[in-house]
């Protein structure tokens, strides 16, 4: 079937995790037909040498019949955009899909092939200025892991394309097997809808000095805690301006921000993991009344924290094993995922 037809375009020096990731959560779903193409058919080598058999080469896969077209990313992106054979390939391709996506640095392929002309879009956080700069025609948003702008979606670098992945499998096949596929590749669940679906930890800046790096981890380890400046000048060992100064610099963002964004992840994690009522969760996150973390959530998320709980939250049984490829584990919680 055309519309479960998912044709993966690699090239010389793409990141491996960028295809085998999606690639598994496809076929983990049991309704996906995946192809592999490249500027040749044949072993293509990956930026890690690992070998991957493409079994098609532009000049023999007609673009059209495309359900779902995913463009890797990876170093050797910026040779493959000078390819002129495989850009018009992605464009005739891309305008017959049903949709179209890229994982990580893969979106210059589909900038350089025209797709994303006034659209929103994200890649990974190190290629963000590089892309706001060679495709001013974009809008570049490297806050989510991934965006959906119409029938076009884009991913953050490397594993976040499982989580696209997850979304578009969502997308067509509903929330209860897209959970089922994520509880069985110990996954989260990340959800379409323009959520800023990301972890602080994993995608804010690194801490530079040790002094910074004593802050922020004192944030993390309680994200409930008062954490004003002067408290946490007190476990960094600096004064408060000097704190506030280099917090900002290494971090590229004020300490009130970041203890904010840290707090609304912690949120984000209590509703969707538990029952415990949203006034707790407010207190115990730092966000003192209820009020006060509707609030904020309407501010950074668009949504209301019960309409949050409702919407990202599975509460769905597991579904049969035969719904998927493969065996389950044979106890059911080593699959299970928050």
């Amino acid at each position: 079937m055309t519309d479960r037809r998912v044709v993966f375009v690699v090239f010389d020096d793409f990141q491996p995790l960028d295809l085998t990731g999606p690639h598994e959560v496809f076929h983990s779903a049991g309704e996906y037909a995946c192809d592999v193409v490249a500027p040749r058919a044949g072993p293509v080598r990956s930026a890690s040498g690992l070998l991957v058999h493409a079994g098609h080469g532009v000049a023999d896969l007609d673009p059209g019949g495309t359900g779902t077209l995913v463009v890797v990313g990876g170093q050797g992106v910026d040779r493959a955009r000078e390819d002129a054979d495989l850009v018009a390939w992605i464009a005739a391709a891309a305008a017959g899909a049903r949709r179209v996506a890229s994982v990580c640095s893969g979106v210059f392929l589909l900038a350089a092939a025209g797709v994303l002309d006034g659209r929103r879009v994200t890649t990974h956080w190190a290629r963000e200025k590089q892309l706001a700069r060679e495709h001013p025609e974009v809008r570049v948003d490297c806050d989510p892991i991934f965006v959906r702008d119409g029938r076009v979606w884009t991913s953050a670098g490397v594993t976040a394309g499982m989580d696209l992945a997850l979304a578009l499998v969502e997308d067509d096949l509903g929330r209860d097997v897209a959970h089922e596929v994520a509880r069985r590749l110990v996954l989260f669940l990340r959800r379409p809808g323009g959520q800023s679906q990301f972890s602080v930890a994993l995608w804010s800046r690194q801490p530079a000095t040790d002094p910074v790096r004593a802050a922020v981890t004192a944030i993390h380890a309680d994200p409930g805690a008062r954490h004003d400046i002067a408290g946490l000048a007190a476990h960094a060992g600096l004064s408060p301006r000097h704190l506030q100064r280099r917090f900002t610099a290494e971090m590229g963002a004020p300490p009130a921000a970041y203890v904010e964004r840290v707090r609304v992840e912690a949120a984000q994690r209590a509703l969707t993991d538990g029952d415990e009522p949203v006034e707790a969760i407010a207190r115990r996150c730092g966000f003192a009344t209820a009020e006060t973390l509707r609030r904020t959530f309407h501010r950074r998320l668009g949504v209301a924290p019960s309409d949050y709980r409702a919407r990202f939250r599975s509460t769905a049984e597991p579904l049969e094993p035969p719904a998927l490829r493969g065996p389950l584990p044979e106890s059911a919680e080593e699959g299970r995922t928050a």
